[in-house]
């Protein structure tokens, strides 16, 4: 097999200066305790924090993408990176200007109508949760539940109050709430942090959302923050300038530097902090995004949030009349497909690291925003999940380990799990929703439902293929995954994966192996579990190997307790059955216990789930199974 994923870094160190005492400190720097100066490099040359680059992982836009500057850009690029202010670049012999948009940005990105419609009703709606507004403490001394917080701070909520109605039908409700938020907020922090209204990612967000959506704001009656607004636009970029350079890499740092660059293009004298902002963007890109297409957050609503953020970027382009680099189109255009290997037959996204099934129209209208057209991407290098379609069977298969730990948000331990729909119907799921845990999903439960045993793959005595940590974590398990695909002459796509997450604890790799016939009338899976070296060691231990059901799947058990037969809402009837003895592992027997799925919406629905449990030798043991449809 050919190993395709492992916990290797490539590439070098940059060297630190050795004597950083005499040199003036630049903009994103400042002094450490010990008389050292904190990186200070240009963001289009990458990091200068001493972390080795994953350039394995890593796509290098900067190299063979990034757009091309004269002399004079890189000097101006310098020197505002020195400190330098923007006017005094722009217009040397001239005061600054005071703020103001100088263009009106139409964005193809569409909100959410009905969570819009409920904000001028008087309530954020959020996960399904309704919360009145009066009830919302903006200044964040009340700890919000992780959607409502991101909703309200990151200004989330404007681009679905534009998608209820008219702007001038919107402006009241957006100045209203505009105004608490900035009597709060009114002073940003020295540093950036962790999360509320100060998090790099939620002011990045924040600062596009006021950039693309201003209008509705500043339209709002006698009395609106229309002078706060602009105010805070300019604090905000300027606080981004500083800050995004020191957050790390990751999702945050890329939303940063594009609403850096977004106000660059509409705020006066901005061009040197558009090329500034410009050349640091396309760098994060390279760190963030994978060279199929996907993001190291192996998390779809990242994926979705990466895609909509250059899109809106895009549009402000077009607003200020500038050219945008075709670095940014290319990434967009590599983006889609990884989202679309996700899509079932219903047209909603697999729950995978946490989030849930995100729903179809909201899918669908993000691609149709982009304007690409292009299919889901089926063999992934990086991305891992691998994507088989016969018939109207869709399989979704996480053939890769969890994402690293700068880049995870909600990580699960579900590496060599999967889900499977036949049309509109969804068989076999992972539970989904950590991340929306606080909401309808009860808080408590929240890592529970990040777990191996709450996703669609075989647990071993009821341990974690990969340790899951608190604050979305993960730690120590399943680092390297080998995956070998091929399509067989018998017209049936077969792909091997093994991963390496209980070897350390019980000197065991875990195999699966998923078979599905052209036609998608059988899908057929072996669960291996192989000793990690040549001493093997002696004695049981508990497996179990678990099929979450999706909803509305009525389950009966077979009186020999080796098979099920499965019926879908629509009338589909499969059969489950476990193959031949399982060798070396001792008795084992298939059972259906109570499962839980949560929808696109962020709602819990109860479910059952199919298991095979027992005893298996910890010499090894081999599990074959099949899920076959009928008539």
């Amino acid at each position: 097999m050919e190993t395709l994923f492992d916990d290797e870094r490539a590439g070098q160190l940059v060297d630190t200066p050795g004597d950083s005492s005499a040199v003036p400190l630049a903009r994103g720097e400042e002094r450490l305790s010990d008389g050292s100066v904190s990186p200070n490099h240009d963001p289009a040359k990458g990091p200068a924090n001493g972390e080795a680059t994953e350039t394995s992982r890593a796509l290098a836009l900067a190299d063979v993408m990034a757009p091309r500057t004269s002399a004079g850009e890189a000097l101006i690029r310098l020197a505002y990176r020195m400190g330098v202010p923007g006017h005094a670049l722009a217009a040397p012999f001239r005061r600054a200007s005071s703020p103001r948009l100088l263009a009106q940005v139409e964005t193809p990105v569409m909100g959410d109508r009905t969570a819009g419609i409920a904000l001028r009703a008087g309530y954020f709606l959020v996960d399904s949760v309704k919360l009145p507004i009066a009830q919302v403490d903006f200044g964040g001394q009340t700890r919000l539940a992780p959607g409502v917080e991101r909703c309200v701070h990151s200004f989330g909520w404007l681009s679905n109050l534009a998608a209820s109605a008219p702007r001038e039908a919107c402006s009241d409700v957006a100045g209203r709430l505009t105004r608490k938020w900035l009597a709060a907020n009114a002073i940003p922090p020295k540093r950036a942090a962790k999360q509320g209204a100060w998090a790099v990612e939620n002011a990045g967000l924040r600062l596009m959302a006021w950039l693309v959506h201003a209008p509705i704001v500043i339209r709002a009656s006698e009395g609106g923050p229309r002078r706060e607004l602009l105010d805070a636009i300019a604090e905000t970029a300027n606080w981004l300038d500083l800050i995004a350079l020191k957050c790390g890499a990751g999702l945050g740092q890329m939303i940063g530097w594009a609403a850096v660059t977004a106000a660059g293009l509409l705020l006066p004298e901005g061009r040197p902090r558009r090329i500034y902002g410009q050349a640091a963007l396309i760098r994060s890109l390279g760190d963030l995004v994978a060279e199929d297409g996907g993001l190291l957050a192996r998390c779809p609503a990242a994926q979705m949030q990466a895609i909509a953020t250059l899109t809106d970027l895009i549009a402000c382009y077009e607003a200020a009349e500038t050219d945008a680099p075709e670095a940014l189109f290319i990434m967009r255009e590599l983006l889609v497909p990884p989202l679309l290997a996700l899509r079932h037959g219903d047209g909603a996204i697999g729950s995978w690291q946490g989030q849930s099934a995100i729903p179809a129209d909201r899918v669908a209208n993000l691609v149709a925003a982009t304007g690409v057209r292009t299919r889901p991407l089926n063999e992934p290098q990086h991305w891992g999940f691998q994507r088989v379609r016969g018939g109207e069977t869709v399989v979704q298969f996480d053939a890769a380990p969890p994402p690293r730990a700068r880049h995870a948000r909600t990580g699960c331990a579900s590496t060599l799990a999967f889900e499977m729909s036949d049309g509109p119907a969804r068989l076999v799921v992972n539970c989904g929703g950590a991340a929306l845990a606080g909401g309808q999903v009860p808080a408590h439960i929240g890592a529970g439902l990040r777990a191996t045993a709450a996703h669609s793959t075989l647990v071993l005595d009821n341990a974690n293929s990969t340790a899951v940590l608190l604050h979305g974590k993960l730690g120590k398990g399943a680092e390297t995954v080998e995956v070998e695909r091929r399509a067989s002459s018998k017209s049936i796509t077969r792909i091997e994966a093994s991963h390496d997450g209980y070897a350390a604890r019980f000197g065991l790799n875990h195999q699966r192996i998923l078979s599905l016939s052209r036609d998608g009338g059988e899908l057929a899976g072996e669960d291996i579990l192989i000793p990690a070296n040549r001493k093997g060691k002696r004695g049981k231990i508990g497996l179990a190997i678990r099929f979450h059901l999706g909803r509305g799947v009525e389950v009966r058990l077979s009186q020999d307790k080796r098979g099920a037969s499965l019926i879908t809402r629509d009338g589909r009837l499969w059969q489950f059955r476990l193959r031949g003895d399982a060798a070396g592992s001792g008795e084992v027997a298939l059972a259906v216990e109570d499962s839980l799925w949560v929808d696109g919406e962020g709602r819990p629905h109860p479910t059952e789930q199919l298991v095979i449990e027992g005893l298996t030798s910890r010499g090894g043991g081999q599990f074959s199974w099949l899920f076959k449809k009928m008539g």
